[in-house]
């Protein structure tokens, strides 16, 4: 790194070294112009690295260790029963830690009550915190950490030892809490204890993998202020409770429903959110074109539709339109195995002006007509994905001659496309970025006899497959650039004042 050797002092805090303290540090001007930069620079270049490249940074001397570790506000430690020694050590290094990850496998055990109490009472700053595999964390050891922790406002927990009395007791002694997150929280299976009401700030909801999961509907009725509720392969029927919660969450703007059981009654419970903006429902069983009309005659401000039918194939043509004729503001719309036809396509272009984003996956029922449709009617479409459809090359071709204001185009899995036609369109388009994947050549000739390799800036086979540099190379770019631009604008701050 070209850094001063630790058993030198380091520079006066916040300060450039005037020429008598050149020598005291022994460092030079072409030796190394980072130890010019004031610590407050330097912790902002530490901002921006990874928690490895930091972890690097802070064993280079001993400033840098010093200003890495007042400047962390992030932290992820490894929570076995090991980190309860080295807590004190810990919480005395990194002080102004606000983010706060504890991870542990569920095959070794975890740190205790003891060791989260000190950490409540340690990291003062503290605002988010996450416990993953802590088996050894009861009720009691999250009451008491819910009692001298500091203005926690967000909560997530998943695959824990504790139950709904220590989500309680955070939900009751956290009052800053907006964001709560509960995962695979086997010992809720067997409770009947009810979770909530809460203080009735929560903001965002997220509840996965719980066998259990209605134990939470006094927490969502009383969550007047909910703008984000995820739901995701939560066992039992939710219709009931979606019924019950929705009279009071008029607040909500975004709601995600994954790999759960629910049917049209429960989306016509959510077409009373008025206010929602994104809709992402995918592979819910009971659901058909009649639930998908309740949410767009209700919830006519939505701008992100998501919609994967799964293997129902209950939501086809009349749920579209209905989104098509009752949603104008929809920016970005995701379909997945739903039937779409040239009828349901046109109506979305007249009536929604504002599409810029569409995806068609897994549809039979896309094809080249559909393609043509498409260019010629979305005049507003500005990022395209088209997977796994029956296209061909003349389909793709006609996506050179329209959808003016397009700026990518993503072809994966569409057997019928060859490098030929991606070609085409690449010459009649030469600023479009057209993304095929691993599955399609792209190698070829344009129209004018010119080649067209994986290489051109123009074509992008996207792979599976990432490669990436070694870490100190990307350690020294990161820090290099940083550097340059901090030193210039220091200097040339400096001047214009001189």
């Amino acid at each position: 790194m070209g850094q001063s050797s630790s058993s030198l002092a380091p520079p006066p805090m916040g300060l450039f070294l005037e020429n008598n303290e050149v020598e005291q540090f022994g460092v030079y001007p072409e030796q190394d112009l980072i130890v010019y930069l004031p610590d407050e620079c330097l912790a902002s270049i530490f901002q921006k690295l990874t928690n490895e490249d930091r972890n690097a940074c802070s064993l280079v001397c001993s400033r840098w260790h010093r200003i890495e570790s007042k400047s962390r506000q992030r932290l992820v430690l490894l929570a076995r029963t090991e980190l309860s020694s080295l807590l004190p050590a810990l919480i005395t290094r990194f002080e102004h830690v606000t983010v706060l990850a504890l991870k542990c496998s569920r095959k070794f055990p975890s740190i205790d009550n003891k060791a989260l109490s000190l950490i409540g009472k340690g990291f003062t700053h503290l605002k988010k915190i996450k416990l993953k595999g802590c088996i050894e964390i009861t009720d009691e050891g999250l009451e008491s950490f819910s009692l001298v922790c500091g203005p926690i406002k967000k909560f997530s927990c998943g695959s824990c030892g504790f139950g709904a009395k220590g989500l309680n007791a955070i939900l009751k002694n956290c009052n800053e809490l907006e964001d709560l997150t509960a995962k695979r929280l086997r010992r809720l299976d067997a409770q009947t204890e009810r979770i909530g009401p809460g203080q009735g700030k929560l903001q965002r909801l997220c509840l996965k993998d719980l066998y259990n999961g209605q134990l939470f509907a006094p927490l969502l009725s009383g969550s007047k202020c909910l703008r984000t509720l995820i739901l995701s392969r939560n066992s039992g029927s939710w219709d009931q409770l979606l019924e019950i919660s929705t009279r009071n969450l008029q607040q909500l703007t975004e709601l995600q429903i994954e790999n759960m059981h629910l049917g049209d009654r429960g989306l016509m419970a959510v077409s009373k959110c008025s206010k929602l903006e994104v809709f992402y429902m995918s592979r819910v069983s009971d659901c058909t074109d009649r639930g998908i009309y309740a949410v767009a005659n209700g919830c006519r401000k939505l701008r992100k539709v998501h919609l994967d039918s799964g293997k129902s194939k209950r939501i086809g043509e009349e749920g579209l339109l209905s989104i098509a004729n009752k949603c104008p503001q929809l920016q970005e719309l995701v379909l997945m195995g739903i039937a779409i036809s040239v009828e349901s396509l046109s109506a979305m272009a007249s009536n929604c002006p504002v599409l810029e984003r569409m995806a068609l996956c897994n549809s039979d029922s896309v094809g080249d007509k559909e393609m043509s449709c498409i260019s010629g009617k979305f005049i507003a479409l500005k990022k395209l994905c088209i997977k796994n459809c029956p296209i061909s090359d003349e389909g793709l071709v006609t996506i050179a001659s329209g959808c003016p204001n397009l700026i990518k185009l993503k072809v994966k899995r569409c057997k019928g496309v060859t490098s030929k036609s991606v070609c085409h369109v690449q010459t009649k388009r030469g600023s479009l970025i057209v993304a095929v994947d691993g599955g399609s050549q792209t190698a070829g000739e344009d129209d004018q006899g010119r080649s067209l390799q994986l290489g051109d800036d123009r074509v992008i086979r996207e792979s599976t497959h990432v490669l990436c540099g070694s870490r100190g190379h990307l350690i020294k770019t990161k820090l290099g650039t940083a550097a340059s631009n901090l030193l210039r604008g220091s200097f040339s701050g400096g001047q214009s004042h001189g």
